[in-house]
């Protein structure tokens, strides 16, 4: 269990994809995606997770956060009760300084929408910021991944 604590921007071109060290296929679905809470499963390489989030701060910076490995098979049942909206993306790892970027690369319904997020240690951590990072949009719930299974990126306006 800890207070996790990161910044998401939005990606203004694909320069991260030769910076990355790693890059893997994640699929996630939510048990529940109240606004207070969320709970998802989530398929990462060969290994299953259980995550239960808080509600975020009112600066959208900080939130609760506990995760629980699972197995492959306990998480592909688990995607049998998720809401509708299963989420599809490719995770791309840049270390740049002390900070490792996590950028997400959407497929399906989020098609076209790339997120990067950086954890800090504290809310007012100083981190170097790359090229291809753009407008930042801790905070804004659309950008959430419980969000975005309800509402994806294809029916924005």
């Amino acid at each position: 269990m800890a207070i996790e604590i990161e910044r998401k921007f939005l990606v203004t071109s694909d320069a991260f994809k030769k910076e990355a060290s790693k890059s893997y296929i994640i699929k996630q679905g939510f048990l529940n995606s109240h606004k207070e809470r969320t709970v998802r499963v989530r398929l990462k390489k060969d290994k299953g997770y259980l995550t239960i989030k808080g509600k975020s701060t009112a600066n959208g910076l900080s939130r609760f956060e506990w995760e629980k490995e699972i197995s492959q098979a306990e998480a592909k049942a688990l995607f049998e009760l998720c809401e509708k909206g299963i989420i599809d993306k490719m995770r791309y790892e840049v270390k740049l300084d002390m900070h490792t970027f996590e950028i997400d690369e959407f497929f399906g319904d989020n098609d076209g929408l790339i997120i990067a997020e950086v954890e800090l240690n504290s809310e007012d951590e100083r981190f170097k910021k790359p090229k291809w990072l753009g407008e930042e949009v801790t905070g804004n719930i659309k950008y959430y991944n419980s969000q975005l299974s309800k509402t994806p990126y294809k029916n924005w306006n």
